[in-house]
């Protein structure tokens, strides 16, 4: 009598699951776009292709903490608000960054991206709200701008230009010259922190009877230049 050998088949391997690096998840108030003044979460990812001229965070090119999923949820959830900003750096340039934006919408979460356009916008999360740059000539990164992102765009996003003077307003009026935008999306200009006084800009953008929002960023009046805040 023969015996029934009965085989068992190993199981798959476990997938990795998702891991982020992180520079650092804080607390604050929005200091721009259409959520400025709400306490928001920030989840600032670490790496960026792009080296502006004018970068004021540097400090997360580099380094990190490498957090899987539930982690990071867990710590923007234990912050205790509703709205939370993924940033950079540049933070599509991790994939973890599309599964993050997801999982964050899924908890009902109001969910910003702040992007440098440099990289598709395609496949983000529509429930998210796109706040996207243009490169100025003086960020010394025009050639990264990707216009095709535009049509990606949707009511409520924002495009922003940060500006680092006349030379930089004027490029920025002949650029929204030629390219039509979606409907709903609302046009930002920021005058570069230190470089570029915010009266100047405001006075630019009242002669030309630019159709385009003024903002400042109101955590460094608020606090400076300090990380964290």
């Amino acid at each position: 009598m023969t015996e029934a050998v009965t085989r068992v088949r190993p199981a798959p391997p476990a997938q990795d699951p998702v891991r982020i690096r992180v520079t650092e998840i804080f607390l604050s108030l929005q200091g721009e776009a259409a959520q400025v003044g709400w306490p928001t979460v920030f989840v600032r990812l670490t790496g960026c292709p792009l080296r502006c001229r004018w970068c004021d965070t540097e400090y997360s090119f580099s380094g990190g903490e490498p957090m899987g999923m539930d982690a990071v949820l867990q710590a923007v959830e234990g912050h205790g608000v509703r709205h939370v900003c993924v940033t950079g750096g540049e933070p599509l340039a991790q994939p973890g960054c599309l599964p993050l934006l997801q999982a964050l919408c899924d908890r009902g979460l109001a969910v910003s991206l702040e992007t440098s356009g440099a990289l598709d916008v395609g496949a983000v999360d529509p429930r998210v709200n796109i706040v996207m740059d243009l490169k100025a000539p003086g960020s010394g990164e025009t050639a990264r701008n990707r216009t095709d992102n535009l049509a990606h765009l949707k009511p409520g996003d924002q495009l922003k230009f940060v500006l680092a003077g006349r030379d930089d307003f004027d490029w920025a009026l002949a650029w929204l010259g030629r390219h039509a935008l979606p409907p709903g999306v609302e046009v930002l200009f920021s005058p570069v922190h230190g470089e570029l006084e915010p009266v100047a800009l405001a006075d630019w953008i009242v002669e030309a009877r630019a159709p385009v929002r003024f903002q400042v960023q109101l955590h460094k009046l608020l606090w400076g230049d300090v990380p964290g805040r």
